[in-house]
C-alpha cells in the first residue's frame, strides 16, 4: 500500500515559527512532526510515500532524504507557492499513487492509531479514523453507524482525524461536486477534499472507526508546546 502525506499549508495559525519552518518540520518530542508518521506509516507496512509540499518545500528533500532510513521511498511533489489544498493536492498525487487503496495521512496531526488496523480495501469509496471532538472543532464532520457506516447527519458526531484510507475513484466527478469553488477552475485546480467526503457519505459510499487513543490536530503554537511537553514527559 502506497501513501499520501499532506505537507503543503502554510500555516498560518502558527506565524512566527511557519515563517521559517514548514509546520510539518517543526518538532516534537525531539523529532519533525512529519517524521512521527513516516515511522507509523514504515510500521505498517507502507513502502511508498507521497508528499505533497508547497510552503517552504524546498526544506523538505534535506530534512527527510529519501526515506531510506525508515525502509521507506520518498516522491516529493512540489506544488509551488501557493498549495493546491487537500483536494487539488490528492488529485495532483494521482498518477503516482496508482489504482489501488491508499492511506492520507495530514500532515499536522500527531496520532497514537495502529494503522494497521485501517483496512487494506475499504467498503465504497473510503474508510476514516475518527476521534472525539476537539474545543476548537465541537461540532464534528460524521455520525458513525453500528456498521460503520458514516453520515453527516445523527448523533453523536465525530470528527475525522485526517486520516484514512481512500480508493482513487473519490475523486471522479469531483468537478460536479466542487462547482464554482474559488481554484476549482485553476490549473492546476484548487480545492478542499472535504467536499468529497460529504457527498460520498451521503451516498452511503463512506466508512469508518472511532479511535480512542491520543490525537493532536497541531493547528496552534499552543498545542504545539503543550504535545512536546508530553512526549518529552513533561
Amino acid at each position: 500500500m502506497k501513501a499520501l502525506l499532506f505537507a503543503a499549508g502554510r500555516g498560518e495559525r502558527m506565524r512566527p515559527l511557519t515563517e521559517t519552518t514548514p509546520k510539518p518540520l517543526l518538532e516534537v518530542g525531539g523529532k519533525p512532526l512529519i517524521v512521527w508518521a513516516l515511522e507509523r506509516l514504515a510500521a505498517a507496512g507502507v513502502r511508498e510515500v507521497v508528499i505533497n509540499t508547497a510552503h517552504l518545500g524546498a526544506q523538505f528533500p534535506p530534512a527527510l532524504g529519501d526515506g531510506a532510513r525508515w525502509g521507506l521511498r520518498l516522491r516529493f511533489l512540489h506544488e509551488g507557492d501557493i498549495p493546491l489544498e487537500t483536494g487539488g493536492g490528492l488529485l495532483n498525487a494521482l498518477p503516482w499513487l496508482g489504482d489501488a487503496p491508499f492511506l492520507v495521512i495530514n500532515g499536522d496531526v500527531w496520532c497514537d492509531a495502529d494503522l494497521t488496523a485501517l483496512p487494506r480495501e475499504p467498503r465504497g469509496l473510503g474508510h476514516l479514523l475518527l476521534v472525539e471532538n476537539p474545543p476548537h472543532h465541537a461540532g464534528g464532520d460524521f455520525a458513525l453507524g453500528a456498521n460503520g457506516l458514516l453520515s453527516r447527519e445523527g448523533a453523536p458526531r465525530l470528527t475525522y482525524a485526517g486520516i484514512g484510507v481512500l480508493r482513487p475513484a473519490l475523486l471522479e466527478g469531483w468537478q460536479t461536486i466542487i462547482g464554482e469553488a474559488p481554484g476549482a477552475r485553476e490549473s492546476p485546480p484548487r480545492f478542499r477534499l472535504a467536499p468529497l467526503l460529504f457527498a460520498a457519505a451521503a451516498r452511503g459510499e463512506l466508512n469508518g472507526q472511532r479511535h480512542a487513543g491520543a490525537w493532536v490536530d497541531v493547528g496552534t503554537v499552543e498545542r504545539l508546546q503543550a504535545l512536546d511537553a508530553r512526549l518529552r514527559g513533561g
